[in-house]
């Protein structure tokens, strides 16, 4: 059975992919990178628990009070 190879990744990887990081943005700008990334996922699974049904009911309503 063949993995791949990317499950396997060492210390040392890590330490270069972090330094590269590094280098390409900046101390500063890797917080509001990972801030910004937190802020997505929050959304996307806020998005996710909200129920279909509910949505479907507020474009329905939205809907009649513009035909009135």
């Amino acid at each position: 059975m063949y993995t791949s190879g990317l499950l396997f990744i060492g210390t040392n990887e890590i330490i270069i992919i972090v330094v590269l990081a590094l280098l390409l943005f900046g101390g500063k700008k890797i917080p509001e990178l990972m801030r910004g990334l937190g802020r997505g996922v929050k959304e996307f699974k806020e998005g996710q628990k909200v129920d279909p049904n509910a949505k479907e009911e507020t474009t329905n309503n939205n809907t009649n009070n513009n035909q009135a």
